[in-house]
């Protein structure tokens, strides 16, 4: 019998109780059922089409994936793999095998295919064409002219000369043509920007991070943010490749003048356990659950070095500095190359081994880097035109560096330190009158310079200071150092806010002064920023591998 809430229940249509499906329900399977035989019966064919086509191929033993990209072992007199840079008409009619990435795939026909192949700074035109002496087939030509870009290829052929140059390429009067092609690495069907549309210098100002943008001919202009975001991508572009080749170069010329300077090289601790040099910009980290701080600078290592009786040290490494500035010249992070040394007679000794050092590494990135100078020139034609000056480089004092500005009509106060834009007015005005992109500003205001710094005996509001300068930019900065611990002490305590020299920051490195020092100076130089202002780049972060700043820490 039902219950009075079941009474109140429409009735149920017919066969819903036993649980059968609908007419609606048993039409909608069927046509899934059709659908899905009709999808299978697709398949089956297309596998026995492919099956059919690979038995009839030919071909299919000169192209595929290489297993694990590992190429098999074969003839051991076989010559290795060829460098695109080392190509040249010797090469005419010779089997290479060559590694390097897809820039660009295209069937011109069905017995006709094209490759750009790129390697490094280099690229060049690979030619596959149905028939020949190896059998070539269309089923290969096809898969060639289908190839991803950016995969990785090994590809064995003849080197030969173009009916016409290549002008797409920068090898245009070589070109191969294929005899084999293994994929070593398959790049993705779509990637987050092109590697050709990043191979063209960004966008810079106001320009710089709009997105979408496109030049006359359509083609997408990638910004520096996007090619940052992307930076393994924009890394295989010529342009970084030759940049961060010259990043590393600065470095080589700069260890090898300070060791042929008697200056012993010397890794410095980058963790701090208070902040120091007056306290400001600088990193807190959690150290085992007590606070921590990232140094600024090896300054005070540098200094504790000499007091060891090291004489001249030098050094290479980190940097930072937790400065909220989004200019771009400044990084949170860069890295530093640093000296210091005893001072015999003279704190300028420690300007002329600036001067000396900055004209070695200059002429020795022009004799040495000849070739990457030509790979970045391709996008960036005033790459290298620095002017430097015969002889000694000006060494204005900070008083005449304003004198200059002033009678240009520029406002600047000797009593502080220059801005960045009257530093880069400057620049102008020395190259005008003394024909140099490189010099010297001397003897800074001392309340404008770390209290470390020496000041005049015979004018004490000036100290013994100075910044070296590219294309208007202060690429270097250095200094005499007190020596004196009673002279740094009244320094530390007459600072605003007043220093303490007995508190955890700063005591052991006052006390290397109380047991005796030599007189001493040094300099500090950032790499990422010589290598931007030599080549004429736009931002310091297109020198800086993966650049932190304070909207970027990653990738």
């Amino acid at each position: 019998m039902a219950s009075e809430e079941d009474q109140g229940l429409p009735e149920r249509p017919k066969g819903e109780e036993s649980g059968a499906p609908s007419k609606n329900a048993l039409k909608k399977a069927a046509k899934e059922k059709e659908k899905a035989e009709k999808a299978a019966k697709r398949q089956e064919q297309e596998r026995q089409e492919k099956e059919k086509a690979d038995t009839n191929d030919t071909a299919k033993h000169l192209y595929g994936k290489l297993p694990d990209g590992i190429a098999p072992k074969g003839n051991k007199n076989a010559p290795p793999a060829t460098r695109l840079r080392d190509l040249s008409v010797e090469f005419e009619g010779r089997e290479v095998t060559i590694r390097a990435r897809v820039h660009n795939a295209r069937g011109q026909s069905a017995k006709l295919a094209f490759l750009d192949l790129r390697q490094r700074t280099e690229n060049i035109q690979a030619v596959i064409a149905e028939g020949g002496e190896n059998g070539i087939s269309r089923q290969m030509v096809k898969w060639v002219g289908g190839l991803n870009r950016e995969s990785i290829v090994l590809v064995t052929g003849l080197v030969k000369a173009p009916m016409e140059p290549v002008h797409s390429t920068t090898i245009s009067n070589l070109e191969i043509h294929v005899e084999k092609v293994f994929v070593v690495s398959e790049g993705p069907v779509q990637l987050p920007m092109q590697v050709k549309d990043a191979m063209r210098p960004p966008p810079i100002g106001e320009e710089e991070e709009r997105e979408g943008q496109v030049d006359s001919q359509g083609t997408p202009i990638v910004n520096l943010s996007t090619r940052l975001d992307n930076r393994v991508l924009s890394l295989r572009t010529p342009t970084d490749q030759a940049i961060f080749h010259i990043n590393g170069a600065v470095c080589e010329l700069f260890r090898e003048f300070m060791i042929k300077n008697h200056f012993q090289e010397i890794q410095s601790t980058k963790i701090a356990g208070a902040a120091t040099e007056g306290g400001s910009g600088v990193f807190e980290i959690n150290y085992f659950n007590s606070p921590a701080f990232l140094t600024q600078s090896p300054q005070f290592y540098k200094q504790m070095a000499i007091a060891g009786d090291m004489e001249r040290v030098f050094e290479i490494g980190p940097v930072f500095r937790a400065e909220n500035s989004n200019t771009t010249r400044h990084l949170t992070e860069f890295t530093g190359l640093d000296f210091e040394m005893e001072i015999q007679e003279n704190w300028e000794e420690v300007i002329d081994m600036s001067e000396d050092l900055l004209i070695f590494i200059f002429n020795g990135l022009r004799e040495r880097c000849k070739y990457w100078m030509g790979v970045i020139q391709r996008e960036y034609p005033d790459a290298g035109n620095f002017q430097i000056p015969e002889g000694r480089a000006p060494r204005l004092k900070f008083s005449e560096g304003i004198q200059m500005l002033k009678e240009a009509g520029i406002e600047a106060s000797a009593d502080e330190d220059i801005s960045t834009t009257n530093e880069k007015t400057l620049g102008r005005l020395v190259l005008q009158k003394y024909s140099t992109d490189f010099y010297f500003l001397t003897h800074y205001p001392t309340a404008a310079r770390p209290f470390y710094t020496h000041t005049s005996p015979s004018s004490p509001h000036l100290s013994h200071s100075f910044d070296a300068f590219m294309r208007g930019q202060e690429i270097v900065s250095g200094a005499q150092r007190w020596h004196d611990p009673a002279a740094l002490i009244r320094r530390m305590r007459a600072m605003q806010p007043p220093l303490d020299p007995d508190s955890e920051g700063f005591k052991h490195y006052v006390d290397a002064f109380r047991m005796g020092c030599a007189p001493h100076g040094g300099g500090g130089f950032g790499l990422n920023r010589i290598t931007a202002l030599w080549l004429g780049l736009g931002n310091v972060r297109q020198a800086t591998m993966f650049p932190r700043d304070p909207g970027r820490k990653a990738p």
